[in-house]
């Protein structure tokens, strides 16, 4: 298992400089998908159910502040530490939503079962630390 950081780093390699709003929602979808089709956690840390979307916490730290980022401006992580079937499902979400916008991206967690599901209950605009579960996003992204 690699981590948010090694994730985000090969995204921003193969897509260039992005919002950090879309780059959170690729690194949830890589997570979604990988235990989708393989049953196996591909990211170690957790995501959170915010406002706008799936987040992650841990990587949310270290861009804090930013609207933009670049790989040469994540300091932590490595692409290189992950294997070519953990490359293989990051691929595939890029080529399927790496092109969109990032409020398209934000709509479409929106739309989706696991996101909704850690909302419950929460008014919308509120913040909120709710996990969304890895057996969630299987669940549902393996559905489909």
């Amino acid at each position: 298992m690699v981590s948010v950081f090694d994730v985000a780093k090969y995204i921003l390699q193969k897509k260039g400089k992005m919002s950090t709003w879309k780059l959170q929602k690729l690194c949830y979808y890589s997570q979604a998908w990988h235990m989708a089709w393989t049953e196996q956690r591909l990211i170690e840390e957790r995501f959170e159910a915010w406002a706008n979307g799936p987040v992650c916490p841990e990587l949310f730290r270290v861009h804090r502040g930013k609207f933009m980022i670049t790989a040469q401006e994540l300091p932590r992580g490595s692409a290189d530490k992950i294997n070519q079937d953990e490359i293989e499902s990051i691929d595939i979400v890029l080529n399927s939503y790496g092109d969109r916008e990032p409020y398209d991206l934000r709509e479409l967690t929106h739309s989706e079962a696991p996101w909704k599901n850690a909302r419950a209950g929460i008014l919308e605009g509120a913040p909120s630390q709710n996990e969304i579960t890895v057996d969630s996003m299987a669940a549902y992204y393996g559905s489909l």
